[in-house]
């Protein structure tokens, strides 16, 4: 599918003031083994020999990346100009490429983007994909901010989620993140099968023993089309249990001088993630890789596009004809729902000129709702900043969903 410029350029019902910042997500889809909880575009990598588990040194690392330049250079004049902020490559797991395949990947987007001198670079890694001096090689390779996919540092609970890596890993996994990276993430999860309150207190404190510049705790979610959600595991804690969890994790983080920003997000001061921020800014982003969304902004419209989700298919489409599955414009109607959805997650909230801002819309198709959720005692409205309360906060779902379209 090939996108029109000149016809994303027409007039329209909405009025953009300015485009917002620009970032840019690259989908690395292989992983070792998928998670059962996972409902991530994420493909186990079987090799050659189709066995489990494959040596990752046979992943098809040179033609995917020379699927992602294509795409990437077929998507140019779409944001042709525009300043790039942060690159994200996730997946899957993208540590399973050789820091010399992340290498190429950073340079070429380099040498296509005017990326800004403080551009933030992370890749995300896994602890099974470990090795001594990888994370170097990554920082060498032009990374500038890691994500490690730690979960747990409890084997029992590690087993129950399926990961392919054990407590000890994680550990050396992490210890390395530290002394390759200035900033860098853990990520946690909490609400595990039978995790008590004393088991999550030791993965929080074990995670904070590292002195992390930035910690993403995330409550286990049953997602559709999972294995979990067809095989529920026993011993998930209760709903009121769970919330006493995060009052746990909230006052640890504190304790350590880590300030939660957003939902599940905790950050010492000048290292929240700049990338994610930008999303619940509703600022744009271009996807590359299989299966990549983007969220572009023109003038008078908001385009969603939809790469090509299965890896071989996406690299003979983003060699041939082009690499895009499916693309949409963001109606009127669905835009403030769609703001919202990001903007709420952020603890200190946002400055109403944002939504205008960012959607084109005026601040009027909004009113209603935000009176409501004032009335309700889920949002706070001080001069021009608009944020969840502590009620607000719990009960997010809710307060998100007052902008939906009647």
């Amino acid at each position: 599918m090939n996108l029109d410029i000149a016809h994303l350029m027409r007039p329209g019902t909405l009025n953009l003031p300015a485009l917002p910042a620009l970032s840019v997500y690259v989908h690395l889809p292989w992983c070792l083994k998928k998670c059962p909880y996972c409902d991530f575009n994420s493909h186990e990598w079987r090799g050659r020999s189709g066995s489990h588990a494959s040596d990752p040194s046979s992943l098809p690392e040179s033609l995917y990346l020379d699927a992602l330049r294509a795409d990437l250079e077929a998507s140019l004049p779409l944001v042709w100009g525009r300043p790039v902020h942060s690159i994200f490559i996730g997946g899957g797991t993208p540590s399973l490429f050789s820091p010399e395949g992340i290498g190429r990947l950073v340079s070429d987007l380099r040498a296509r983007l005017p990326l800004v001198p403080d551009c933030e670079i992370t890749l995300e890694a896994n602890p099974g994909t470990f090795e001594k001096e990888r994370f170097h090689a990554f920082r060498a390779a032009g990374v500038t901010r890691l994500s490690v996919g730690v979960q747990s540092f409890n084997d029992t609970h590690l087993r129950a989620l399926g990961r392919v890596h054990n407590a000890a890993q994680a550990h050396a996994a992490v210890l390395e993140a530290s002394q390759a990276f200035e900033t860098f993430n853990i990520d946690l999860m909490y609400a595990l099968p039978g995790q008590s309150m004393s088991a999550l207190s030791h993965d929080v404190s074990q995670a904070l023993s590292f002195k992390p510049p930035h910690l993403s705790i995330y409550h286990l979610t049953i997602e559709p089309n999972t294995l979990f959600a067809k095989h529920t595991p026993a011993g998930l804690p209760e709903d009121d249990d769970a919330y006493d969890m995060l009052d746990t994790i909230t006052a640890q983080t504190a304790l350590h001088g880590l300030e939660r920003y957003e939902v599940s997000a905790f950050a010492q001061s000048g290292h929240r993630c700049w990338h994610n921020t930008n999303y619940w800014q509703f600022g744009d982003y271009l996807g590359l890789g299989a299966g990549a969304h983007s969220k572009l902004s023109f003038a008078h419209r908001v385009l969603r596009t939809v790469r090509h989700r299965e890896p071989k298919l996406y690299m003979d489409k983003a060699l041939g004809e082009g690499a895009v599955a499916q693309s949409h414009e963001v109606s009127r109607a669905e835009l403030p729902f769609e703001f919202m959805l990001n903007a709420l997650r952020l603890k200190d909230g946002f400055d109403l000129s944002w939504y205008t801002d960012r959607t084109g819309l005026p601040l009027s198709t909004i009113e209603a709702a935000l009176q409501e959720a004032q009335a309700k005692g889920w949002l706070e409205l001080d001069m021009h900043i608009a944020k969840p309360s502590a009620r607000g906060f719990d009960f997010l779902s809710d307060l998100q969903g007052l902008f939906l379209a009647g």
